[in-house]
């Protein structure tokens, strides 16, 4: 018998030693679940409960009860998950990816979203609490789980939330993307379509869209690891400057100019979008998926950036991912572990933002499915190199991005999250924009 167990001997419905801490668990948040527990539960006791058909789901200790209580949803099941309080092996055909699908399913049936819990059952759920003893001082916050200072979307606050995401370290990105290292939706002509062969046709699709050929001017606007800078300067004959605000992108595309001789042909700056000093001057503009990371206050300043940059009848393309409801960031899990302070809203509502920045939006294709593609390839690289991800960082920092890419795919695959390529030109000048597009 456990410590925890000993303390938790007599509940409101009988002995533990008979009915177990999952059992009892079960019943107190039946209300909660619209009934029966839809999972097969398993308490750090060794008891079950709940269906024997569901997921199986593990709490390996009361700190996971704990979490939940102080934090209900997504950010306390999140927090218990990546410090393994809480698991979901894989046995009987179930991982996480189909056990999420699985839960998300069961809610949207039973219509959860809504459901309002009588005084009663919340009364029994405290009860339940104090049998197992779990209200306590909430659990100290995972190591994994941001924790940003300063004012909001200021230049320094921006650089700490992009260096919490991106400087884990270049091999970490390297063993998780292709080699391009291109993080961003690919363009898949197929399912089985190579990851490598998906975002060249990207970036192709991209330099494409915004007329570039050689000799011609492009501004990269978060550039990432380089990889449509570099694609523009050796295929396209561009003359690039890309700007980043993390240092390790930096530092990786830098080594990757000199190793192909391109520095006549690129620039790296580490350099915010808001101090880019150029203005009517470069051919072409892109950024993709950065447009996400500025906020919802300063994107008038970000789309102006852009319209001010490019030359006049010049065109700006960005890559960008939207979300409709109550969670522009992405949800608890995301803003809290993975991209604080993101923003994402309807993409109707971004291209009115760019509109107003005075340029003309041409094309808005959208990439949705594609990005669901794109991530089963990340998927595949980050479950192959699992160990030497964990070495890199820890199993903690392993488990959120496995949650991280598993709740992605979930996402795009079904609609709560999209991306699109939105092409525009600068109207104060002629442009080239053909009457029939191909792309």
């Amino acid at each position: 018998m456990t410590a925890d167990r000993t303390l938790v001997e007599k509940t409101g419905t009988g002995h533990l030693g008979t009915a177990g801490i999952a059992h009892r668990l079960a019943e107190a948040v039946a209300p909660f679940v619209g009934g029966e527990l839809p999972v097969r539960l398993r308490a750090w006791d060794g008891s079950e409960a709940g269906s024997p058909d569901g997921p199986l789901v593990v709490l390996n200790s009361i700190d996971a009860v704990r979490r939940l209580l102080w934090h209900p949803g997504e950010l306390g099941a999140a927090q218990a998950y990546v410090t393994g309080e809480l698991d979901v092996p894989e046995v009987d055909g179930w991982n996480l990816d189909k056990a999420l699908t699985y839960a998300f399913a069961v809610a949207k049936e039973r219509g959860l979203s809504g459901v309002r819990p009588s005084p009663k059952a919340v009364l029994s759920a405290v009860r339940a609490a104090l049998d197992l003893k779990a209200i306590s001082r909430p659990p100290a916050a995972p190591a994994s789980q941001a924790n940003i200072k300063g004012r909001l979307h200021s230049a320094l606050r921006d650089r700490r939330a992009i260096s919490h995401h991106y400087d884990l370290s270049n091999e970490f990105y390297s063993l998780i993307l292709e080699p391009h290292m291109a993080y961003s939706s690919g363009y898949h002509s197929s399912p089985d379509q190579p990851l490598q062969e998906a975002q060249e046709a990207k970036l192709d699709l991209v330099l494409t869209k915004l007329g570039v050929t050689e000799g011609s001017t492009l501004l990269d606007v978060g550039c990432g690891w380089g990889s449509m800078s570099l694609r523009a300067a050796e295929k396209f004959g561009a003359r690039v400057v890309g700007v980043t605000i993390a240092a390790e992108q930096k530092k990786f595309i830098d080594a990757r100019i000199a190793e192909r001789g391109l520095a006549d042909r690129v620039e790296i700056r580490l350099q915010d979008y808001r101090e880019v000093p150029e203005r009517d001057h470069f051919d072409a503009v892109s950024s993709i998926e950065m447009g996400e990371h500025v906020g919802q206050k300063n994107y008038p300043t970000y789309a102006s950036v852009l319209h001010r940059s490019v030359k006049p009848g010049g065109r700006v393309l960005i890559q960008q991912m939207s979300r409709t409801g109550k969670w522009p960031g992405g949800g608890p899990f995301i803003e809290s572990f993975i991209a604080p302070d993101m923003y994402m809203r309807p993409v109707g509502e971004t291209v009115a933002f760019l509109e107003k920045a005075g340029l003309e939006v041409r094309d808005v294709h959208g990439l949705r499915e594609h990005y669901v593609l794109t991530v089963a390839g990340w998927l595949e690289n980050f479950y192959a190199h699992r160990d030497r991800l964990i070495e890199l960082t820890d199993e903690e920092t392993y488990r959120v991005w496995e949650l991280y890419l598993v709740g992605g795919s979930m996402a795009f695959r079904d609609g709560r999250m999209g991306v699109d390529q939105i092409l525009m030109v600068r109207p104060d000048g002629p442009h080239d924009l053909p009457l029939i597009r191909t792309f």
